[in-house]
């Protein structure tokens, strides 16, 4: 196991690889002051020592020496419509993990609708879920959707465009939709949105009736029955860990890249350096607000850059609005600026003529000789926060 910190591991990573739940579930555990660490209520960052007995709901789950000697487990499940993936009793309704039932705790790798059936993936490895459920390694997912009526060419070319989702504010990746009849196709996802697919139908028109999970990157659903599962084999397992590190270092070299692209690219621009003559830098660092560069050292700029690039955590629908309202205002306050150097700069030249005319010094306008006659050479512009001369 990793995460470790000086022989030491945080609690809500050691609940993860104990195959108690995920590290979200963790967390929402530990505020609700379910978790024990050696008899004492952990919180959020309690580090789990060598020899410390962690309990949940007063039930013992094990030490930190048990977590490093677990063996893998990863089940492939067919899940019926009317099963609920969670290991909560929120809901009424039956859970996978009470279906499978299996005699180590372990549970679900992700989600799949109530109403929607096919491939689970089920570990007592939270690493192995964090990286298959990780959006940035846009990691494959196959489903077989039937909707009410016939498709049409442009129903099935928007969907592999993408869809723009109102509710969610955002718009699908593209992806790989294949007709299989009149009103059936199969599509392949590298996102896993909230009730993607139906939303997608239903933005255009169309209403799924069923839908099936049949793949999870390399591992297929194939002919297991619902309501059974089986054991990933030892090849299948093997061939998924060696995606997982492909896709880490890959993701790895993406953000590299987009730290060293978006350093320098729009620095000048941020840093009020544009080209002379333009009423103000401001207007283009505005402009150039989303590319994320590093240079402007502003945390807002850094999310839209990671949004941009596909660097780091999916961004949530509330963190692109946030970003987009922070570049709006940006925009506003430098367009306002530059209309106010504008107005200074047009008052500026008014002066400038009345003073040539009666013979009066120079001014930061366009100046004119004392005869009031053709233009004398050109000074300095009005200060638009260019920094270069007119």
């Amino acid at each position: 196991m990793t995460d470790w910190n000086d022989g030491a591991m945080r609690i809500n990573k050691f609940l993860s690889a104990m195959g108690y739940c995920s590290r979200r579930e963790a967390d929402r555990l530990i505020e609700e002051g379910k978790v024990k660490v050696d008899g004492v209520r952990a919180e959020l960052g309690t580090l789990v020592e060598p020899g410390m007995k962690v309990t949940v709901k007063e039930e013992l789950v094990g030490t930190l020496e048990d977590a490093s000697g677990q063996k893998t487990v990863l089940l492939a499940v067919n899940k019926p419509a009317g099963i609920v993936c969670t290991t909560t009793d929120n809901d009424r309704a039956p859970n996978i993990v009470d279906m499978v039932d299996y005699p180590t705790r372990v549970y679900p790798v992700g989600r799949l609708d109530k109403d929607s059936e096919g491939l689970m993936l089920m570990t007592n490895r939270g690493d192995l879920v964090n990286e298959i459920l990780r959006a940035s390694n846009v990691h494959e997912k196959e489903y077989l959707v039937r909707v009410d009526k016939a498709l049409t060419e442009g129903f099935v070319d928007k969907m592999r465009r993408g869809v723009h989702l109102d509710e969610l504010q955002v718009t699908t990746r593209p992806c790989k939709v294949i007709v299989k009849d009149k009103t059936s196709f199969i599509i392949v996802l590298t996102q896993g949105l909230n009730r993607q697919i139906r939303r997608m139908c239903e933005a255009l028109g169309f209403h799924v009736i069923s839908l099936k999970r049949i793949r999870i990157m390399n591992i297929r659903l194939g002919n297991l029955k619902p309501g059974t599962w089986r054991n990933v084999t030892a090849e299948e397992l093997r061939e998924l860990e060696n995606s997982l590190k492909k896709s880490e270092s890959s993701r790895a070299g993406r953000t590299g890249s987009a730290g060293s692209s978006t350093g320098t690219g729009s620095a000048g621009s941020s840093t009020g350096t544009g080209s002379a003559g333009s009423r103000g830098a401001g207007s283009s660092a505005g402009r150039t607000g989303g590319t994320g560069s590093r240079s402007t050292g502003s945390s807002s700029t850094a999310k839209a850059g990671a949004k941009k690039t596909g660097a780091g955590k999916p961004v949530s629908a509330a963190d692109q609005r946030r970003t987009e309202n922070y570049k709006t205002r940006q925009k506003e306050y430098f367009r306002a600026k530059s209309e106010a150097a504008g107005k200074a700069a047009g008052g500026s030249k008014t002066g400038g003529r009345a003073a040539g005319k009666s013979g009066a010094g120079r001014t930061s306008g366009v100046k004119k000789s004392a005869a009031g006659g053709r233009p004398a050479a050109r000074g300095r512009k009005a200060d638009h926060g260019t920094g270069k001369r007119g």
